[in-house]
């Protein structure tokens, strides 16, 4: 009886656990995601009876904006993204580029560099740990792979919705913070409408100033806010409700909405009812987000049908006087919280893009020790500051605003409903019938609203357009002019056998250390190193071809970060590493890495010597790759000890040069985070069971270490051949050309100390 009970206990405390960190995420999620859509009652009645419905001021018309508002907002945010759309994540990852990178693992639509077919064996590769069946939808996966044309189309409508996510990062701080400081102008009469313009520029420049210091410590106060907020309308709401029209109910009836139609004809979508972005949707959105919103247009509905004469000035008149400042100051700070969430997301994307080769090189600065993937990126946090003020002193007005705030919404879910109909095909492997319903449903719905939107073009819909083209046009160039060069490496690598006929000792000179050559490529010898050879015929006595690789997952596990193979017999000490980051992971200045370096190597020759079948070199077996475990010291043929804590050791020695050499093997680097010096040495133990062979190899390394590690890279300059057309010559010679000088160099996104970098110059023609 007590096992069982033991049993019973053992099994509820996984299941409350479950529910306790259900609710946990829940709660940390209003402060998250929620900003830009609890906001959205500050200006959507004030932006839908802006144009020419305000010729229709009276109790139908506000009956049939409230019908459409209801079910737009229970048939996307609801239906499509909660139900339907959140089934599709990227391991818990969202967004445009996150579900490109799903489809472009299931099948071949990648037009990306640098994939190679090993990476199908990261555990987070397939959703769910399945590769997907050959037999499911092969004509049209046929069709998509076959055609480049197709591909590249596909590429932009990706770029395009990230674009217009990044767009969205201008518009939402400028729209929520000037509808939220729009209360001043409401109830203080005396105030001007330029002082609430400025007041707005100055909480905006505040929000961006202080991003460089993260959000870690007041991010605990965001979720209590958007409550509050959500809580604070919600009230409001059901008091209006109660208080000027009980029969407001009657509006969620689809009867109005067809009503309201016929009367007002396509008049009725320049509400700019898109305001319900993809990132609004998680467990409690239905719990509180969706009734506590429902109710606060509710309320406003009931209020406007008794007072048709507030219909253009908005929000904040539905308030009741006793409780006006109170919601003021909550809704102020719901809307910096929504911009910031917005902003957080832009520096997320734009990671997402630089990663997978699609946005120039920036400086991404993780700016929380304890929560991982909070990053800030200077360049872009500067650029959305000029625009999103530039944005709110030009337009000075949220109907305008809310224009061009419509359009950049309404793509991003248009764009996310046709990855969606691919997914459904692809990822989730059903018939097409499915996706064509999702896609037709949900598709005509939104595109009517997005081409209703576009007709607001002059009137502030022309600024995400101008947005979008300008970061697509950087984002297509950058991704252009690194594929020319990646398929330049690809054609113009050394054979292996051209290596191996200049003999054991290469034809050079081998100079002690070690020689990290960075590359792109996976396999073979890059062209950078017959250049660098034949300049200057020397070289380390270790040589590890190093490529840093974005693979199209979220996060690569540590424990398969590291792939370790050979190039050439094993008296050459020629090496190639690859090491793989997810385009979530954050690369950080470890103090570490050269070490991590040092006993994958290390590692992977003791793995080597227990597989009999590499006993010898062929050439055929270039490019075998082998996974190896660095969370597990324990099975590592090196011992890396503190050097701090070899001291007692070190003088007991007597021989000086043995001194000088334990020296020589120490690592310093300076942690980002902590202003100390670590310093490590390497040992190679004494082990009966270790070959000679095997111990004067890990011997050679070791001392190559000790005698330092210097890093070589290839400074390439890429030019478009003479008979290139002039939109290539354009792409390459000025579009490529004026962001590789003007954006970060690789040594500075990669961490390499610069005093032991050694940089090789190209010229390529592509």
């Amino acid at each position: 009886m007590d096992a069982e009970a033991g049993v019973a206990g053992a099994d509820q405390l996984p299941r409350r656990q479950y529910y306790l960190n259900l609710l946990l995420l829940a709660y940390q999620s209003f402060g998250v995601v929620y900003g830009d859509l609890s906001t959205s009652p500050l200006y959507v009645y004030k932006s839908t009876f802006s144009g020419k419905l305000r010729h229709y001021q009276d109790e139908e018309t506000v009956f049939g904006v409230l019908s459409l508002i209801f079910w737009t907002f229970t048939l996307i945010p609801l239906l499509k993204y909660v139900i339907i759309v959140l089934s599709a994540d990227d391991n818990g990852e969202g967004g445009p580029f996150a579900l490109y990178s799903l489809l472009c693992r299931h099948a071949k639509l990648s037009l990306l560099p640098n994939q190679q077919a090993a990476d199908e064996e990261l555990s987070s590769y397939y959703r769910n740990g399945f590769a997907p069946r050959n037999g499911s939808s092969p004509w049209s996966r046929r069709f998509l792979e076959k055609h480049k044309k197709m591909r590249t189309l596909f590429l932009l409508i990706v770029l395009c919705g990230a674009s217009m996510v990044i767009g969205d990062g201008v518009l939402t701080p400028a729209i929520s913070v000037l509808s939220s400081m729009s209360g001043l102008h409401v109830r203080a009469t005396g105030l001007h409408h330029s002082s609430v313009v400025l007041l707005s520029c100055i909480v905006l420049v505040g929000l961006f100033a202080l991003q460089h210091r993260g959000t870690q410590k007041v991010a605990f106060m965001f979720a209590p806010i958007v409550i509050i907020w959500l809580l604070s309308i919600g009230g409001i709401g059901l008091y209006n409700i109660l208080h000027w029209n009980p029969n407001v109910y009657q509006a969620l009836s689809p009867y109005y909405m067809v009503k309201f139609f016929r009367k007002t004809g396509s008049e009725a979508m320049f509400a700019d009812l898109g305001h319900f972005t993809s990132a609004s949707v998680r467990v409690a959105f239905i719990t509180v987000i969706y009734p506590c919103l429902m109710l606060q247009y509710m309320g406003h509905a009931a209020f406007l049908s008794k007072n048709t004469f507030h219909m253009p000035t908005g929000f904040y008149d539905t308030i009741p006087e006793p409780v006006f400042w109170p919601v003021f100051v909550v809704a102020t700070l719901a809307a910096v919280v929504g911009s910031q969430a917005v902003i957080s997301a832009t520096f997320s994307i734009v990671k997402q893009c630089h990663a997978l080769g699609c946005f120039p090189r920036v400086k991404v600065v993780h700016t929380s020790r304890w929560i991982y993937g909070q990053i800030y990126i200077p360049e872009i946090n500067w650029i959305l500051m000029v625009l999103c003020v530039a944005v709110t002193i030009a337009f000075r007005d949220t109907t305008l605003i809310g224009n061009a705030y419509g359009i950049a919404c309404m793509t991003v879910m248009l764009v996310t409903t046709f990855l969606m109909a691919l997914i459904v095909i692809f990822v989730w492997q059903r018939n097409i019938i499915f996706s064509l319903v999702f896609l037709v449903f949900f598709g005509s719905i939104e595109a009517v609203y997005l081409s209703s939107s576009l007709m607001k073009v002059p009137q502030g819909g022309w600024v995400p357009l101008v947005l979008a083209f300008i970061f697509m046009s950087v984002m297509y160039i950058w991704h252009y002019g690194s594929r020319r060069k990646y398929q330049f490496d690809l054609q113009n690598k050394v054979s292996m056998r051209s290596i191996l006929s200049l003999g054991p000792s290469l034809g050079i000179v081998r100079v002690p250390g070690v020689g990290l050559i960075y590359t792109e490529l996976v396999t073979g010898v890059p062209s950078i190193f017959s250049h660098f050879v034949t300049n200057l015929p020397a070289f380390h006595e270790v040589l590890v071809f190093l490529c840093v690789k974005s693979v199209p997952v979220p996060y690569v596990s540590p424990d398969e970060r590291y792939l370790v193979g050979r190039i050439g017999p094993k008296e050459y000490r020629m090496y190639r590493c690859i090491v793989r980051y997810g385009y979530k992971d954050v690369q950080r200045d470890d103090d570490n890495f050269e070490n991590m370096l040092v006993m994958s190597i290390a590692k992977f020759i003791m793995m080597e010597a227990e597989d009999a079948s590499s006993a010898s070199y062929d050439i055929a077996n270039e490019g075998r790759m082998a996974v190896i475990t660095t969370t597990d010291a324990s099975g590592s043929p090196l011992a890396m000890r503190d050097f701090d804590g070899l001291a007692d050791s070190m003088s007991t020695r007597s021989s000086k040069s043995e001194s000088l050499r334990s020296l020589q093997s120490s690592y310093e680097q300076e942690s980002p985070s902590v202003n100390r010096r670590r310093r490590v040495r390497f040992e190679v133990p004494e082990e009966d069971g270790m070959g000679q062979q095997v111990k004067e190899e890990l011997t050679a390394l070791v001392e190559a270490k000790h005698a330092g590690i210097a890093y070589i890279m290839g400074h390439s300059y890429i030019k478009a051949r003479r008979n290139s057309n002039f939109l290539k010559k354009f792409a390459i010679d000025v579009g490529y050309s004026f962001l590789r000088k003007n954006c970060r160099g690789p040594s500075v996104t990669l961490h390499i100390p610069h005093i032991s970098l050694i940089e090789v110059g190209m010229i390529y023609y592509v």
